[in-house]
């Protein structure tokens, strides 16, 4: 799962790479590495629940991804093809977090 957020933010960086919207770049940018960077400073956490805080917040920044994919596409920023690509992985990532989130849910009330 977070190798595959970090090779999220690669593919998002390279589709960003030509985009003269500085202001848009950045925050997509920001949100994929948020993706990746909460999953890595929640393992660090002491506890079950301190984790799934941020397991929550990197799958809202998977949300975020995804909603700003679409606005790419609509921007002409990338192609249709790349953009469901991309969603695609987003989906994919919030999955497993979800299931984490509720697999720790589960052992917390065991």
């Amino acid at each position: 799962m977070w190798t595959d957020s970090r090779d999220l933010v690669g593919d998002v960086y390279k589709i960003m790479a030509s985009c003269k919207d500085y202001g848009f770049r950045d925050q997509i940018q920001r949100a994929a590495i948020s993706v990746m960077n909460n999953i890595a400073e929640g393992s660090e956490m002491s506890s079950d629940k301190a984790f799934i805080r941020y397991l929550k917040i990197s799958k809202a920044s998977c949300a975020e991804v995804r909603s700003m994919l679409y606005l790419c596409e609509d921007l002409n920023i990338c192609d249709a093809v790349t953009s469901e690509q991309l969603r695609n992985k987003v989906m994919n990532i919030a999955g497993a977090l979800f299931r984490l989130i509720e697999a720790l849910n589960k052992k917390s009330n065991v």
